[in-house]
Parts: C-alpha cells; sequence; structure tokens
C-alpha cells in the first residue's frame, strides 16, 4: 500500500469539510446504477486505489498534485507531463476518473450511459477539438432536445415550429420570425432579473410555457430571483433549425467519455489514484510541490467562517424497460411545466443509434443537498464568491482552476479551453514560484 493510501485512511480530516456535509445524500442521488465488475476507469471498491502508477511512489516524489480528475484536471495534467516533464499524481475523491463525464455500460441492458447526466460535446475551437480528437473515435452528432408541453412534442430552443405549435401562430420565413418575436418581446429600460431577461429574448406567451417553472424546479427560484445571466444562456431561434446547438465540432465518442479519459490520461508520469480525500492528505503535500485544485473553492476555505456557496444538484431515477423497444421520440425530453416534478427524461440508447432491446430511462429531480452541479448566481451568492475568491488569491502555490475552483458553469470545451489557457498563461514558461503563483491565479474568472 502506497504512502498515498495509508494517507488516506489513516489521518482524520480537521476541518468539516462541504464534501462531507453532502455525503449523507450520494447513494440515493445517484440513483440505481449497476455498474459491471472490471468497467474501465473504476476502483473495485470504496477504499483508496492506484489506478494508474506505482503504489511505492511516496507523495514527495510528485512534482505537481492534482486535486480532481474531470476535464480541468485531466488536461493540465497531461500538460505539465508532456510538455514539461513533471511528475504528476491525480487524486480523485470519487471511486471513477472523467468526473462527470463519466459513463459505463448498464450492467443489465448493454446500454452506454452516463452516470451523471446526458454530456454533449460541441465546439467552435479548432484548438479544442484538435487537442482531443486523436484521443477516441469520435461520431458526428447533432443533439436536438424536445419539451413536452400542452401534451405536444416542440423543438428546444424555440423555434418558428414552437411558436406555430405553443401560440397558434403561422410562421413560414425567417422574416416572419423576425416580426413576431419583435411584437412579443418585453422592452425595459434595464434587465434586472432573470424573468426580464427570459421576457425580452421571447415574450410572455413562451416564457409562462417555457422558462418560468423550468427555471423554478430546476434552481428553486423563481426567474425573478435569479441573476439574468442564467436565462441569458437560453437561446431562441429564428429559423427551423432544431439543434440544441450550431457548431463547428459536434460529436461523441464512439466508446464512450470514460475511454476517452483511459486514453487521455495515459502517460508515465502520471498516477492517478482513487477515493482519496484531498482534506486528509493536504498537510503531507510537500511545500515546494505545486497543488492545482478544481473542487469547490468553499470546500476548501470551509475552516474560514463563511457561509457555504449555493449550488444545485441532482438526483437520477433510473428505470429498466426490458424488451420494451424505445420509451420517448427523443434521447431527451424535457417538461418545463409544473404537472410533474422532474425536470427532464433521458433515454441514453438514442444516443449514438444503440441497438438493444432494452431501454433505461433517467428522469431528473433537482435538490440542494448532494454533489455540486450547478453554482446558484444571484446577488448573495456572488457576492459571497469574491469573498473567497480572495482567500484564494492568497493561497500560495495553489492554482484554483475550472467550473467548481470558480463558481462558474462551463460547457465541456469551455472547461478544455479554459485549462489550456490557463497552462498557456500560468505554466507555459515553467511552474512559477509559490510567491509568484499566488498572484494572479483567476484567469477563469477573466
Amino acid at each position: 500500500m502506497s504512502s498515498v493510501e495509508v494517507k488516506a485512511i489513516s489521518e482524520e480530516s480537521k476541518q468539516k469539510t462541504g464534501e462531507e456535509k453532502n455525503k449523507s445524500s450520494r447513494e440515493n442521488q445517484r440513483g440505481d446504477h449497476h455498474i459491471p465488475k472490471n468497467s474501465p476507469g473504476v476502483a473495485p471498491g470504496k477504499e483508496p486505489f492506484v489506478y494508474q502508477g506505482d503504489k511505492e511512489t511516496k507523495l514527495s516524489e510528485y512534482d505537481v498534485v492534482v486535486v480532481g480528475a474531470g476535464l480541468s484536471g485531466a488536461v493540465l495534467a497531461r500538460k505539465l507531463a508532456i510538455e514539461q516533464k513533471k511528475r504528476v499524481l491525480i487524486i480523485e475523491k470519487r471511486n471513477h476518473i472523467g468526473g462527470n463525464c463519466f459513463d459505463y455500460k448498464d450492467e443489465d441492458t448493454g446500454i452506454l450511459m452516463n452516470m451523471y447526466g446526458a454530456h454533449l460535446f460541441f465546439t467552435d475551437h479548432d484548438r479544442v477539438w484538435d487537442y482531443i480528437k486523436d484521443h477516441s473515435t469520435w461520431k458526428r452528432w447533432e443533439h436536438e432536445v424536445v419539451g413536452k408541453i400542452d401534451g405536444q412534442f416542440c423543438p428546444i430552443p424555440p423555434n418558428v415550429t414552437t411558436v406555430n405549435m405553443l401560440c397558434g401562430a403561422q410562421l413560414k420565413t425567417v422574416e416572419d420570425m423576425d416580426k413576431w418575436l419583435a411584437e412579443n418581446q418585453v422592452k425595459y429600460e434595464k434587465i434586472t432579473n432573470g424573468e426580464e431577461m427570459a421576457k425580452s429574448r421571447v415574450g410572455e406567451i413562451l416564457y409562462e410555457k417555457i422558462f418560468k417553472y423550468y427555471t423554478y424546479k430546476q434552481w428553486k427560484k423563481w426567474p425573478r430571483d435569479m441573476h439574468p445571466s442564467v436565462l441569458a444562456r437560453l437561446p431562441c431561434r429564428n429559423n427551423h433549425d432544431t439543434r440544441y446547438k450550431n457548431r463547428k465540432y459536434m460529436a461523441l465518442p464512439k466508446d464512450g467519455y470514460t475511454q476517452f479519459f483511459v486514453s487521455f490520461l495515459k502517460h508515465p508520469l502520471i498516477d492517478v489514484h482513487l477515493n482519496v480525500d484531498f482534506f486528509k492528505l493536504r498537510k503531507d503535500i510537500p511545500k515546494d510541490a505545486t497543488i492545482i485544485y478544481t473542487g469547490p473553492v468553499d470546500y476548501y476555505f470551509a475552516d474560514q467562517g463563511y457561509e457555504p456557496l449555493e449550488y444545485r444538484s441532482i438526483n437520477f431515477h433510473i428505470e429498466r424497460l426490458m424488451n420494451y423497444g424505445f420509451y420517448q421520440p427523443n434521447s431527451v425530453v424535457n417538461y418545463p411545466g409544473p404537472e410533474v416534478d422532474f425536470t427532464r427524461i433521458v433515454e441514453y440508447k438514442h444516443f449514438l443509434n444503440q441497438e438493444i432491446p432494452h431501454t433505461v430511462i433517467v428522469k431528473e429531480t433537482t435538490t440542494d443537498e448532494g454533489d455540486p452541479y450547478y453554482p446558484v448566481l444571484n446577488d448573495k451568492n456572488m457576492a459571497l464568491f469574491q469573498k473567497y475568491k480572495i482567500l484564494a488569491e492568497k493561497e500560495k502555490g495553489v492554482h484554483f482552476v475550472g467550473r467548481l475552483a470558480n463558481y462558474k458553469y462551463f460547457d465541456m470545451d469551455a472547461a478544455i479551453l479554459n485549462a489550456l489557457q490557463y497552462y498557456d498563461e500560468h505554466f507555459g514558461k515553467g511552474i512559477k514560484s509559490a510567491e509568484v503563483q499566488a498572484d494572479a491565479p483567476w484567469l477563469a474568472m477573466k
């Protein structure tokens, strides 16, 4: 057993972390997952596990310790190992690699499915695509979402067809849609909240039918209580395009995201240890080692006396339907109305057109407890985050990178690009001293 494993087992944390606060809800949150034994990227049990590397390697032999085996941590670990020949240890509190991208083949049905909700890759950035494309066979996938509204399956984001179905209109052209939007969008001198943002984009009718109750189910807050930026992310089309996104590169890894991470992390200078709690290990990390922290920033500073930041998490309710065919007409069906408590149903065998006689559906409901997924962006939380940001700027030798460390939602491509740009800024000319590192660890917030 390595020194890292021994410390993880025997040492008890002296602070109550956010991770420990949420531990009790995790099993229910993850649903009834049936992951086969010997699945790639997974530890065989709950004990600290050396997934990749030599178990006899001492903690003092590593140049860099990366906290988290998701996209941000993996990109920086790989860049430092390949370009600077640094010895890197990735520690991950979960029992698998890949962060929230982790997927597996369901033991009962053989369907490839995500543990933490559907993940779709799309980007316009050549740099991002060029960086990841060789670590999997990628298949073009133009993702579509529909919403079940008024008993109909309507395109989401709303487009010409959506307006015709929900508003009784007879629009045909881009010009028709532009005129309809101009007549229905609500005008404000200054947009101050999410409700005003949504109405300024789609008008009253679509706001009520698509955004109002869905937002409350997702955030447990009405749009009027949310920052405008939350609703600004929601597009509205002025044509018949049914794609969820329109990007240069839109694809899924043929063998799944976990297999992508297996390939991406494979390097003789990168070791990966699973089921390891950073907070129980932190005091034993050598002072001259560089730490890259990708977890929640408020967990890191949990002993400073500030309130925790607010996040929304997700409960996944899994149902297996044997010899059933397809349950629904699309991979993702949103339920934006108040008549059901779940936000959407995902049927995974639609992805990559999996030819399997059975199916698995996953209903998603959101909750305040459990693993942090989405930062709740309102004035209170954004002001509180600024206090954590000041603490992070003073933390010598630690780089705070990624969505949780920055209290900001990133799409997959944005997380990869952010990590690449962070490397350019902070490590491009070699790892800087601890004193210099502390000066500007917040590229991701700029």
